[in-house]
C-alpha cells in the first residue's frame, strides 16, 4: 500500500507555504493529499516533489484539482522538483500550462510571488 508523508513550512516570503510532498501521488494517497490542500489557508502555496517517484492518474487528477480550487480563491501555486516520469505524464496529458513545475522551490517562490 502506497503512503505519503507532506510535511508543512513557511517560505521565504509572508504568506507562502511549501508542501514538502514524499511518497507516491496515487489512488491511495490524494486524500491526504486533498486534506492538506483544503486545510492550508495560505495565499501561495509551493508543492516540492522532488520525493515523489511518480504520479498516477487519480494523483494527476488532484494536482489540476489543487490548482483550480487555489485559483478560483485568488491565491498561488506551484510545483518545484518533478522528475522526468511525473513531467512526462505531466506533458503528455497537455496540462503543462495548468501544473507549472519549476527546478527548484526557490525558483517556484519567485515565480508565484
Amino acid at each position: 500500500m502506497d503512503t505519503i508523508q507532506i510535511l508543512a513550512s513557511n517560505g521565504k516570503r509572508e504568506g507562502m507555504r511549501v508542501l514538502a510532498v514524499k511518497g507516491p501521488v496515487t489512488i491511495h494517497t490524494i486524500f491526504d493529499f486533498q486534506n492538506v490542500v483544503r486545510a492550508d489557508s495560505a495565499p501561495a502555496m509551493i508543492f516540492d516533489f522532488s520525493a515523489v517517484p511518480y504520479v498516477d492518474s487519480a494523483g494527476l487528477g488532484a494536482m489540476v484539482g489543487a490548482v483550480v480550487t487555489l485559483q478560483k480563491a485568488n491565491r498561488k501555486i506551484a510545483f518545484s522538483g518533478m522528475n522526468e516520469k511525473v513531467t512526462a505524464l505531466v506533458q503528455m496529458s497537455h496540462l503543462s500550462q495548468v501544473i507549472r513545475n519549476y527546478p527548484t522551490v526557490e525558483e517556484a517562490e519567485t515565480a508565484v510571488s
